[in-house]
Formats: structure tokens, sequence, C-alpha cells
């Protein structure tokens, strides 16, 4: 018997960052932010999609750094299916060429979105329904993506299992982060699991407790 909400996590490429796929109970998939760097990662993904018998509709990235971007066109070419992101992050894509040389990693072109995602638009595949969120800090047009019936969210680098996103790269702003987390993260309900782009999963509660870089009431990082 097919269960109705499926989360598989990989963790690809030097920056061990996770890349998810997310099925309904047709097989109905989503992908986020597939950061393979070579045909045997590709291969990990694809034999797992295959064998779940899962058809992948659409590509979602998060934020577009190198490192979850980098099997954005293998994923788009092996299933025939688009990339969507904030329109913000675009810039971001263009630069990841000269980012890859800064890092010495090979860069795997990304195919460029089908069309941009607004904050609260609601991203339908099948029986998956993911409300949006705009969260800027860690990159200018970061996205987490909310599925409220299932009580998860897909925070791509904005918040870890104790830790935040960096802000220390281009078009990241240390203010905004706080401000994203603060005002859009710990907002959700404390039971809501943290699907992050890097490291284990963790609670929004959990968050809220014990993450000491940014606070509930905290107006500083």
């Amino acid at each position: 018997m097919k269960t109705p909400f499926r989360i598989a996590q990989f963790t690809f490429n030097a920056f061990s960052e996770n890349t998810y796929v997310i099925a309904d109970s047709a097989g109905m998939a989503i992908i986020i932010d597939p950061g393979m760097t070579d045909v045997s990662e590709d291969s990990i993904l694809f034999e797992y999609i295959a064998e779940e018998q899962l058809t992948p509709q659409l590509i979602l990235n998060t934020h577009c750094h190198l490192d979850h971007i980098l099997g954005n066109s293998a994923a788009a070419e092996r299933y025939g299916i688009a990339m969507r992101c904030h329109a913000k992050e675009l810039p971001v894509i263009e630069r990841a060429a000269s980012t890859s040389l800064m890092f010495g990693i090979p860069y795997r072109a990304s195919v460029l979105p089908a069309s941009t995602i607004e904050e609260g638009e609601t991203i339908t595949v099948g029986e998956l329904s993911f409300e949006t969120l705009f969260v800027p800090g860690h990159a200018p047009g970061h996205l987490a993506f909310i599925c409220h019936e299932e009580r998860v969210v897909f925070s791509g680098d904005v918040l870890f299992k104790g830790s935040v996103g960096r802000v220390d790269l281009p078009g990241c702003n240390s203010a905004d982060l706080v401000h994203s987390i603060q005002t859009k993260m710990y907002a959700l309900p404390d039971d809501y699991v943290v699907y992050s782009g890097h490291g284990p999963h963790t609670t929004i509660g959990e968050e809220k407790r014990e993450n000491f870089f940014v606070r509930p009431d905290w107006a500083g990082l």
C-alpha cells in the first residue's frame, strides 16, 4: 500500500547539500534543490525515482547558490520538467560559473526557470500542495516551501539544526536573515519539521528554544 506523502533525502556534492524528492500516493513528485555533481550522483537520484515508480513533475529551487543547482539540468533533461525559483535568484545563477571557479568545483550549467515564484503562491503537483514563503537573507530570492497538511517546511539554507545560513556571500544580508527567521520561520507552529539544505532535520520549536544564532525576540546576529 502506497503512503500518501513520501520524503526522500539525498546528500550530494562537496558541500554536503541535501536534495529532496517529495511524492504523493500516485507517485507524482517534486525535486527540491537537485545538487548532483556528476553522473554517479545522478544515478543515485534517478535509480531511486525509478525504483519507487515516481513521475517527477517539477524542480523547485529554494535558492540558486552553486551547491543547490548543480543537478538542475540533469534532472530537467531526464524527466522533461521545468525548474522554478524566485526572480531575484537569476543573478545568482549568472554568477554560478565564476563561483564554481572560486571553490574549485566543476560547473554544470543550470537551466533557467520556466517561470518565477512569488511569496504566497501555492504550488500544487498531484496531491502535493506547498505554500511559498519569501525568506531572504542567505540569498536575495530565497524561498521556503511549506506543506501544512503534513506539517513540514523545506527551508533551504535559512534555518538549520542549531545554526543559520551564512551571510558572507554576494547578495547576503544578515538583518534580512534575522527578520526572515523571526517573522516567517518562527511564526510556524512548533511541531513543524524543518528539512534544511544541509544537515539533519529539526523542528521549529527546537530551534526557537535552542538556536542561539537567532532567538525569537532578538534583533541581532
